[in-house]
């Protein structure tokens, strides 16, 4: 064993690290955190100034065993976790567990992986920062507090299996109040009106110039009154502005910039960029991925200055220094950047290098000049019309700067900025107009969150930190809290009016609405418990007591606070509440009372039941009747449940909506509304055959399939035929359409068409899938072939047993496995056959 022992807390970063130090030192990797709260109780002696009882996990026994055996072997012990809180508590929690001390360790800290930064680190190391831990510690006492005592509230006052979370809730909360606007919002139409002119020139060229009425007009009267008197009138040019404008670089990226440009840019979820960042900072590519600073060090500048000159010229180069603004910000470190400036790409998989190279490209920018722009706009005046002109805007990239290299994103779904060029053209000339339109518009709806306009929003009120802002995200939709999905959105009409050639024409069109990809949607669940914690603990999800606890955390890492007495303000208050609720507030399963059945005379109401959002019908003439249920189709909220829309839904579940009759059969096709969605019905419950059942297909509705997409849909599954001597049908399920060959299911890919593809198509793809299998099997037991190791879809080593796939405890090697150890991992008891055997 080497003199000097350094423990990191990732395996990859030990193995980039040991590159750059002598065979002197041995790297080792902690796998995280080798020690938690217990969990089998609270965890705190909040009697006893909040002390925290810690127990070595399961998974990490044998691994502090081996790491005790090489702290032995060594003279000295070199903590190099990473530098921020969560980073400084595992290097405490080591020294406590390996009893490390001043004399035989010493704690280093670098927010680059490169031999230079490695090497400095050494050189100036120091010793583990108490105030970091406190903070990091507080946190997690603070959250399992938060946890520990709402949760079992939840289960007796909601549904069972419910939990909450001091931050987790809070966002919740974010996404229902957003929900709530949109349920409530009133849309209102207006006109939009456009014209085209003509503009000729001195060489005989016309251009086409498009410009938009100054306003918006409100009614349809409005704006066949505006054409009519646009017939015959003229369009004198009224003013021309040309002003000269810039547009300056981003700064670097921050954690929460990089989630949300990541996401917008090439649809990563929050989850997924700090994933693959990860991999990059511990591969030595970039500079460490948790980080609120916007600052570039000077080395860093420098290089990026010499990459610009060097590649686009001296013009293009602008030394800038960043300030940080995020409210709360607290690390000491960079922004992320690359570790050298001169690498353009990496060598690594096609994630790891489109991220690589976003980084790369705003770093750069950041340090470019300023984009020179021509900004002109030109007012076209309605010779007999006084209140209302046509605007036409433009502009003109004079130098290109930062462009040259990046093009920031945005949020803004319905930005319509233009970059049209304006023609050659002078105050007072008169234009021909070639058409002019108006165009019912609507007022739209405030925009639902993505994931990364929600961390935007979680920065802006100071809620979380970096380190937070993707477990918290995973861990509500996790719960089932909140949905991230497409929906297709729905038809509407609109009406368009044209004056072309004197003559007005008015056409009713229609469009779709509404549609959402990746959108966070709250579930029925999500706003029960968001109402319920907001009822009763108002203050655990007010923003501004969540953002001011984060303040608490920053004050207690540097010293300012006990944390044990900001624990003790908090809980004194906070565990009195939980006490008061539990014992009077009422249960709330977000039943509404809809209204009465005017046919039957039931009541219809609507909440959540066992298996989700159910209705429900009760005979109030027959208190001994039991009450009848109805499941609420998928993507509709109880809230927004009416009477009308709760007999229709039940209508279609038990009667069903008859589309006509099959040609092929003779028999009926309707559509219902069963427990897991819409399906279609090939025959009646009362013939003597039993009826058949399919699956509408993604994008259909109950109101939008018609008969003849309903007929496709009993073509499924297909026989198309055999190979290797066993049948191939082809097949659509929960998880959309598959090939199914010799029991086992692949996947058909976006392009191919379950009811068209062949035989041969199907063969490439069961061989494609059986190389993919091949591949991502690890190690296989003659003994039970039912349990093997493989890799799990992210590529991390899993026990896959019985379609569940297992986590393997860190510090065991994969290929090493024995068969009871993997039996052990997917939690089969193997005792029990034994047992029943012996009873025999």
């Amino acid at each position: 064993m080497a003199e000097n022992l350094v423990i990191v807390e990732s395996p990859a970063k030990a193995k980039t690290i040991e590159k750059f130090l002598g065979t002197n030192f041995k790297v080792l990797s902690s796998y995280g955190h080798i020690r938690d709260l217990v969990s089998k109780d609270l965890g705190v002696d909040v009697n006893n100034n909040f002390e925290p009882k810690y127990e070595i996990t399961t998974d990490k026994k044998k691994l502090v065993t081996d790491l005790k055996a090489a702290v032995k072997s060594s003279k000295m012990v070199w903590l190099a976790s990473d530098e921020d809180r969560e980073g400084e508590a595992i290097s405490w929690h080591l020294a406590e567990v390996l009893k490390l001390n001043d004399k035989n360790s010493k704690r280093i800290c670098f927010h680059e992986i490169t031999k230079t930064a490695i090497l400095a680190a050494i050189e100036s190391p120091r010793g583990i920062n108490k105030d970091l831990v406190d903070a990091q510690q507080a946190r997690r006492i603070l959250d399992r507090l938060v946890g520990f005592e709402l949760s079992p509230i939840l289960w007796k006052k909601v549904k069972p299996s419910l939990s909450a979370g001091r931050v987790q809730s809070v966002v919740v909360r974010i996404i229902v109040d957003r929900e709530r606007e949109i349920i409530n919002f009133k849309s209102e139409s207006s006109y939009k009106v456009s014209a085209i002119f003509s503009v000729p020139t001195a060489n005989g060229t016309i251009y086409n110039l498009k410009a938009e009425l100054s306003k918006r007009l409100k009614t349809k009267e409005e704006a066949l009154a505006l054409l009519e008197k646009c017939k015959s009138v003229s369009f004198p040019v009224s003013d021309i502005e040309i002003k000269p404008a810039k547009k300056s670089p981003a700064a670097p990226f921050t954690t929460s910039t990089l989630q949300q440009e990541a996401s917008r840019k090439m649809g990563f979820s929050v989850a997924k960029t700090m994933q693959v960042a990860q991999s990059l900072y511990e591969s030595g590519h970039i500079t460490y991925m948790r980080t609120d600073s916007v600052n570039l060090s000077d080395l860093a500048i420098a290089t990026a200055k010499q990459e610009i000159e060097k590649n686009f010229g001296k013009e293009y180069s602008k030394v800038r220094k960043f300030a940080t603004s995020s409210k709360g910000a607290q690390e000491a470190h960079e922004a992320i950047r690359p570790t050298y400036m001169s690498n353009a790409s990496v060598s690594n998989n096609f994630d790891e290098q489109r991220l690589y190279e976003l980084i790369w490209k705003r770093t750069l920018a950041s340090q470019m000049s300023d984009a020179i722009l021509e900004k002109t706009t030109v007012n076209i005046s309605i010779s007999n019309v006084s209140d209302s002109y046509f605007v036409a805007r433009g502009e003109v990239i004079k130098f290109e700067g930062f462009l040259k290299v990046y093009i920031e994103s945005t949020d803004d779904e319905n930005d319509e900025s233009s970059d049209a060029v304006i023609p050659p053209i002078k105050k007072g000339d008169i234009l021909q107009k070639q058409t002019i339109s108006a165009i019912q518009r609507y007022s739209q709806h405030p925009p639902r969150y993505s994931e990364a306009s929600l961390v935007r929003t979680l920065e802006e009120l100071g809620i979380g930190r970096p380190s937070t802002y993707a477990p918290t995200i995973s861990t509500v939709q996790k719960r089932g809290y909140v949905l991230k999905e497409e929906r297709p959105g729905e038809q509407r009409g609109y009406i368009h009016i044209i004056l072309d050639k004197e003559k007005i024409s008015e056409s009713a069109k229609t469009e779709v609405f509404g549609a959402e990809k990746n959108k966070l949607f709250p579930t029925d669940i999500g706003m029960v418990v968001n109402d319920f914690l907001v009822k009763h603990f108002a203050e655990i999800l007010d923003f501004n007591f969540t953002a001011n606890v984060e303040k608490d955390f920053d004050e207690i890492a540097t010293g300012q606070v006990d944390w044990t007495k900001m624990l003790g303000k908090f809980y004194k208050s906070f565990h009195q509440i939980v006490e008061q609720t539990s014992e009077h507030s009422e249960k709330n399963s977000g039943e509404r009372i809809l209204g009465i059945d005017p046919k039957t005379g039931h009541e219809i109401s609507v909440r959540i039941g066992r298996f989700g959002p159910m209705i429900q019908v009760k005979n109030l003439t027959n208190a001994d009747e039991k009450p009848q249920y109805g499941s609420i189709p998928k993507g509709i909220l109880i809230e927004t449940m009416t009477l009308e829309s709760a007999l229709k839904v039940l209508d279609i579940s038990n009667e069903g909506k008859v589309l006509g009759i099959d040609p092929n059969t003779g028999k009926e096709i309707s559509i219902r509304n069963g427990r897991f969605g819409p399906f279609a019905q090939l025959g009646s419950n009362n013939d003597a055959e039993k009826p058949q059942y399919a699956s509408l297909a993604k994008g259909q509705t109950v109101d939008s399939v018609t008969l003849a997409q309903a007929i496709e849909l009993f073509k499924l599954p297909r026989a198309i035929g055999e190979y290797e001597d066993k049948k191939v049908t082809v097949g659509v399920g929960r998880f959309g359409p598959y090939i199914s060959h010799n029991s086992v299911f692949t996947p058909l890919k976006k392009t191919d068409d379950p009811y068209t593809v062949t035989l041969d198509r199907a063969i490439e793809l069961i061989e494609e899938k059986k190389i993919k299998d091949i591949e991502k099997t690890i190690k296989v037991f003659d003994e039970d072939k039912n349990i093997k190791v493989v890799l799990d879809r992210w590529k991390n080593p899993t026990v896959y047993y019985k379609k569940k796939y297992h986590k393997i405890p860190k510090g065991k090697k994969p290929e090493e496995l024995t068969l009871a150890e993997c039996m052990e991992i997917a939690g089969v008891d193997t005792t029990k056959k034994k047992a029943t055997k012996a009873k025999k």
